[in-house]
């Protein structure tokens, strides 16, 4: 289950209680050492890191850790409500959802690692675990840093005109703070700028053709905005799929 190896980096699952510490210090440190709600003890940790499994995408020469993301396997759409990110969406729509999906969390890489293969490791990882569990749905929040909307106009402006998702599973308003971008913009995307400013990791969701709720969370406490993003597997443009696939096999 998601172990490979490719080139300079391996991927594998949390083994033991160190290992997820480890993977609770990269994220202490890549999402920002003095945000708000950063732990003073160093550790990225809450009350779903106990029920996820936790990837660790490692340098196979000095074993440093580079990338982590952890994962929570549902059945299916009935029990979206114990996600992470039922917290802050209300996703009752896709309780509809037939057949095993899984929430995609906490996807970090180390600051200093700017080597585009890290990700594609990890994607490679995701894709044999999705092919070998048969899941239909992948989910998550994908996060902007800052809580500064104005910042990223021309991403949401893009993600309005191009991403939203499909009406029957458009999640809801629930948290308290958000950021109404569908509602609110009226601008054409400048696509250049939107792309510049769009994070990697929803860049990779869209490329598989991915959509996004109609709002953005305002999450002061990981000093982010993110949208809820599902991609439906087998909605997956073919070539992308091959090319996901060759890199996971």
């Amino acid at each position: 289950m998601l172990g490979l190896q490719k080139g300079r980096y391996r991927a594998r699952v949390a083994e033991s209680d160190a290992d997820v510490r480890a993977a609770q210090r990269l994220r202490h440190i890549a999402f920002g050492e003095d945000r708000p709600g950063a732990d003073p003890e160093g550790l990225d940790s809450d009350a779903f890191d106990a029920r996820c499994s936790h990837v660790l995408v490692e340098e196979v020469g000095s074993g440093r850790l580079v990338c982590c993301f952890r994962i929570l396997p549902l059945p299916d759409g009935g029990r979206i409500g114990e996600s992470y990110s039922a917290q802050y969406y209300e996703l009752s729509p896709l309780a509809e959802f037939e057949g095993p999906i899984v929430e995609m969390g906490r996807f970090c890489i180390h600051p200093e690692v700017t080597d585009p293969d890290v990700l594609r490791v990890a994607w490679a990882a995701l894709t044999r675990y999705v092919d070998e569990s048969g899941v239909k749905l992948l989910f998550g929040c994908a996060s902007f840093k800052g809580t500064d909307a104005e910042a990223y106009l021309d991403a949401f402006a893009m993600l309005k005109e191009r991403h939203l998702a499909p009406r029957r599973w458009l999640p809801r308003v629930k948290a308290p703070k958000v950021f109404r971008f569908a509602a609110r913009l009226r601008r054409k995307p400048d696509a250049r700028l939107a792309m510049t400013r769009m994070p990697p990791l929803l860049k990779s969701y869209l490329l598989m053709g991915g959509w996004v709720s109609d709002h953005a969370v305002v999450d002061d406490q990981m000093n982010t905005l993110h949208v809820f993003t599902g991609v439906e597997v087998g909605a997956i443009p073919p070539a992308r799929k091959r090319l996901l696939r060759a890199a996971a096999h």
